[in-house]
């Protein structure tokens, strides 16, 4: 399969779950930071998120008047010029993100994410007067399925016009199951937190497949593991 080398980077509770009221303890910063610094040191191409991590941790609640756009009568990828090499990327399926910028503005100026070039990806259910809005705002896009994401197709777009190699996946729970069902995860990356998460909390994976893994290396900070896995197949 034509695509990048895929590592699902995620902060993980001791019972599997990725996102939920743990994640806000007053001892998760020390977790956070050791989760960043792993991001730091992978120096991977891009990341990409589903559209609610994205919208909670880079977009916000902002999004454009559609109206104020023309719609495109054509629905086809979308290229920019001025590509940076760096890229964040959206699983947005139906074009639900309010960018006011192309490039990531993080508060912190981490450089895992900072300034990183936004690349969404869509289906064709996305409104032609978005991908206006998107054009606008100097946002390429690329189409990957009808209705739900085509992984596989989205992924060969993403290698073949952006030239990415290694993508981190970075969640949430939706868009890691999609790419785990659509086997094109390579290497997983988990920083355990030692809590048990709550009743509700989402886990790693939502409707994942039967796949195994093997332990490739692990890391102690001081109570905190890094555990690392590459798939076996």
């Amino acid at each position: 399969m034509h695509k990048p080398y895929i590592i699902c980077h995620m902060t993980m509770s001791l019972d599997g779950k990725v996102t939920g009221e743990f994640l806000r303890r007053a001892e998760h910063p020390k977790v956070s930071e050791i989760y960043y610094q792993i991001n730091r040191d992978y120096k991977a191409d891009a990341y990409a998120c589903g559209r609610v991590t994205m919208q909670e941790s880079f977009a916000g609640e902002w999004y454009p008047d559609l109206s104020a756009f023309a719609p495109l009568e054509n629905k086809m990828d979308y290229m920019v010029d001025d590509l940076t090499g760096f890229y964040a990327v959206a699983f947005d399926p139906h074009g639900r993100l309010g960018w006011k910028s192309n490039r990531i503005i993080d508060v912190d100026k981490d450089p895992g994410y900072d300034q990183a070039q936004i690349i969404e990806v869509l289906t064709h259910q996305a409104d032609s007067r978005y991908l206006s809005y998107l054009q606008s705002v100097g946002i390429p896009y690329i189409f990957a399925g009808e209705n739900e994401i085509d992984v596989p197709e989205a992924l060969m777009k993403l290698k073949t016009y952006f030239g990415i190699e290694h993508l981190l996946l970075e969640g949430g729970s939706i868009i890691n199951g999609a790419f785990q069902r659509a086997g094109v995860i390579d290497e997983l990356s988990l920083v355990m937190d030692p809590v048990v998460g709550g009743a509700n909390d989402k886990p790693l994976f939502t409707q994942a497949s039967l796949e195994n893994y093997k332990l490739v290396d692990t890391k102690n900070y001081d109570g905190i593991l890094w555990l690392n896995y590459k798939v076996s197949r």
